[in-house]
């Protein structure tokens, strides 16, 4: 138990720090951190979610990054990982929507029954072709990763430039 404390010791000491200067209650920054952290992690999904549905961009964006036979000129290698990343990202986007479809009954999805457990991976191998708000919502989730990487990427830049 006291390697668990050790662990955590750096981390509450850096927040009472933080609460000391900033004269506030811990409790009230941990609580703003996380309204802040969720308003920012849900309101860009909504947001490109619903301008991907107005303007009818989600089914295209995912059938080119899911097309395995669109034809490229150039051998950039960095097309192909760019690609290769993405389709990932929509796969797993795909597989998100499946649980928070099922979960609500939204994006075409029936809603489960209360304690039924669904197999999202059959279900993403069943469905072929992701369509409408799907592909909407797949367009959206991977948005808001490519934001957060180059966001990440962008943090790692400026923690470089501020070390030399």
């Amino acid at each position: 138990m006291s390697s668990s404390t050790s662990k955590f010791a750096r981390y509450r000491q850096a927040l009472a720090a933080i609460s000391t200067r900033t004269g506030t209650p811990l409790p009230s920054l941990i609580l703003s951190f996380g309204i802040i952290h969720e308003i920012t992690a849900i309101v860009p999904v909504v947001g490109i979610f619903y301008g991907a549905k107005s303007f009818g961009i989600g089914e295209r964006v995912v059938s080119a990054v899911i097309d395995e036979n669109q034809q490229h000129t150039g051998g950039d290698e960095n097309y192909s990982y760019a690609k290769q990343k993405m389709r990932t990202w929509v796969e797993e986007g795909d597989r998100w929507a499946i649980r928070i479809g099922r979960r609500y009954g939204i994006f075409g999805y029936e809603k489960r029954a209360p304690g039924v457990v669904d197999n999202v991976e059959e279900m993403a191998r069943a469905t072929n072709h992701i369509a409408g708000d799907v592909a909407n919502a797949v367009v959206a989730y991977g948005a808001t990763k490519v934001k957060r990487l180059l966001l990440v990427q962008r943090e790692d830049v400026t923690e470089r430039v501020h070390l030399v």
